[in-house]
């Protein structure tokens, strides 16, 4: 006769296991490996020419030049970024994310040869434009692909896989424009972009249908609760664009070299632990702590007079950003509207790009009259008043209730009150792809 007792533990445990099985969804899943193609593509595509393009049109003759062309693209991808959420709703990701890695590229190719300044800055708007629409819709679908379990944990692993690239190719589009010409570098621009072009086929299509009115830009930027982290962001992004602006100019070769490479590996350290520390405790309660490493990072620049302290205040003030980016990130993605992943997108996006340019102009408007090293302090100042919202958004977002209804005939069934992870579906449905990794 069958040991009753051991039957009914071991379906108990078989239960537990399924439990917890649905409780942590696999995190990299083949959707998203395909979608790591093109991230690294637009990074590359973006980051290389970078630097290059000033150095190109200052060999032109035109000093001036340089920074208009920077500062264009950097105001085309604001304007975009603001605009790319309606593309999404009307022709989805995938169709939003080619047009972008087209745009991001394809101009590339028009430097490969000498032109006037005018080309150039129309070039580098429509790759403003091209950028915007890849980060925007590309984040929205990333979004879409990571179960919202373990949403922060994903979004720590995309900031790895999106920021070793952008680290390596800055210097190297530099050092390649110098060893053999701008030709090389362009045509590596536009390649890569190419290159992820082709995998956007591989990735699943998805529209967002919620509606615009509700989930859009506009209605984004009148909830308080997406409001508040973006504005903590766009405090640390300030001080970002104070550091990688005026760090050059108020430092050796060496030591700027040394804090900022120690800044963004810190930064990708910081967004990877705050995935995962924040997936268990709470995205926003890492918000205080990032801002006051910011804060502490940039103090510490006013005070620093050699490498290793350069070094340290870099790694502080890294840390605190990465913490900041994917802890409001994940913040805001908990608290859209539903079918508003790319304006949450937009809207984080915009601080990023918007926190970067106000502090670079904003404090070389007073840098002039302070010196570098006070302009650090004042910068450190200024995160402080971000504190208040940071510790308003302490309280951890509610987790979305899942949905469900009792399966038809014929239907395989979820368990109650089994959370549910990217897809709205409250079944399992069958997927083309097998296996992931945890």
């Amino acid at each position: 006769m069958p040991n009753v007792g051991y039957m009914s533990a071991a379906t108990g445990n078989v239960q537990r296991a399924a439990a917890v099985s649905a409780q942590r969804p696999p995190l990299v899943t083949r959707p998203l490996l395909v979608r790591f193609i093109s991230i690294i593509g637009a990074e590359v595509s973006f980051y290389l020419p970078l630097s290059v393009v000033p150095l190109y049109v200052k060999s032109s003759g035109s000093a001036a030049g340089a920074g208009a062309a920077t500062g264009v693209l950097l105001a085309a991808t604001v304007a975009a970024e603001l605009a790319t959420p309606r593309l999404v709703h009307l022709a989805g990701y995938r169709v939003s994310l080619a047009a972008g890695l087209f745009l991001l590229g394809a101009p590339a190719l028009v430097l490969l040869k000498p032109v006037g300044i005018a080309v150039v800055i129309a070039v580098n708007i429509a790759r403003g434009v091209g950028f915007a629409i890849t980060t925007v819709a590309g984040g929205a679908l990333t979004a879409s692909l990571i179960p919202a379990q373990r949403r922060g944990e994903g979004l720590g692993l995309v900031g790895i896989v999106g920021g070793v690239p952008a680290v390596l190719c800055l210097p190297a589009g530099v050092w390649i424009a110098t060893r053999w010409g701008y030709a090389p570098v362009f045509a590596a621009t536009a390649a890569a972009a190419m290159l992820a072009l082709g995998s956007v086929r591989g990735l699943p299509r998805r529209h967002e249908h919620g509606d615009p009115a509700r989930a859009g830009v506009l209605a984004g930027l009148r909830d308080p609760g997406l409001v508040r982290p973006a504005g903590v962001f766009f405090a640390s992004a300030m001080a970002a664009g104070v550091l990688v602006t005026f760090l050059p100019l108020s430092a050796t070769a060496a030591t700027t070299a040394i804090a900022l490479l120690t800044q963004s590996a810190a930064a990708t350290a910081g967004r990877w632990a705050a995935g995962r520390i924040g997936d268990r405790y709470g995205q926003t309660r890492l918000l205080p702590p990032g801002l006051l490493l910011c804060a502490a990072g940039m103090a510490a620049f006013a005070a620093a007079r050699s490498e290793a302290l350069a070094a340290c205040a870099a790694g502080c003030f890294g840390i605190g950003f990465g913490v900041l980016q994917n802890a409001t990130l994940a913040t805001m993605y908990a608290r859209g509207a539903a079918g508003g992943y790319s304006a949450v997108s937009a809207i984080w996006n915009a601080a990023y790009d918007a926190g970067m340019s106000a502090g670079a102009i904003g404090i070389g408007l007073v840098a002039g009259y302070t010196g570098y090293r006070a302009a650090f302090g004042i910068t450190a100042a200024l995160i402080v008043p971000a504190l208040v919202p940071a510790r308003r958004d302490r309280r951890p977002p509610e987790a979305p209730q899942p949905r469900h209804r009792e399966p038809r005939q014929g239907e395989a069934g979820t368990l109650k009150g089994a959370p549910e992870g990217a897809d709205s579906s409250p079944f399992v449905v069958p997927r083309p792809y097998t296996g992931s990794i945890q």
